[in-house]
């Protein structure tokens, strides 16, 4: 039998978790979620957890079907978005960004050092596996941000880019988002608990 989990209306990270749990007992499961992060957050999840995926917008939210043995469907559907999804693993470098300057002090120094270092993480080694974006952070992953370029080149280079989405909402930016994946707190704790190296930019 299919059970439903309705997540619609609820703040993140909590359909990711009511997700995760739901999947311990039942299978095949449809998740109805009703914002851009939540359908996200939910498909990696799932995806993460070795199961196959459909998602169907409709006009009361978006279906996301989970299954073990899916259709064909399914089954094409997990295999376009499986390197999208994939997440970090034991070992990576993981660089967490919190706002759109470097350092305290001067913001106008601050947002060139960021330039600076952005630049940078296209040419030294080792680089990041996977950077992290909150809190003001999340404004150079938008349309117009002046580091978007080397984000997008870093990004094309198989660095994975999380964007806070509790954060995008905050600051009505989820729209606007040009690279990276919207995230959640799940997420993006079990990335840094599960990371070799943590490092605050």
């Amino acid at each position: 039998m299919n059970k439903i989990l309705d997540a619609r209306g609820w703040a993140c990270p909590k359909p990711v978790i009511e997700t995760r749990k739901a999947l311990q007992t039942d299978v095949p499961l449809t998740v109805i979620v009703d914002n851009k992060p939540a359908k996200e957050n939910v498909s990696r999840l799932a995806i993460k957890l070795g199961y196959q995926i459909k998602v169907e917008d409709k006009s009361d939210g978006t279906y996301i079907y989970i299954d073990r043995e899916g259709s064909e469907t399914l089954q094409k559907s997990n295999e376009e978005k499986a390197e999208f999804y994939e997440t970090c693993g034991t070992g990576n470098i993981v660089l967490v960004i919190a706002s759109d300057t470097v350092g305290k002090g001067n913001d106008e120094l601050g947002g060139i050092l960021m330039r600076v270092f952005m630049h940078t993480f296209l040419e030294v080694k080792p680089q990041p596996n996977v950077i992290i974006f909150m809190n003001n952070g999340v404004k150079l992953t938008i349309a117009g941000s002046p580091v978007l370029e080397d984000l997008q080149e870093l990004s094309n280079n198989g660095i994975e880019i999380l964007v806070c989405g509790t954060c995008l909402n905050y600051f009505g930016l989820t729209d606007k988002i040009a690279v990276g994946t919207i995230s959640n707190a799940y997420s993006i704790a079990e990335t840094m608990l599960q990371a070799g190296k943590v490092i605050n930019l």
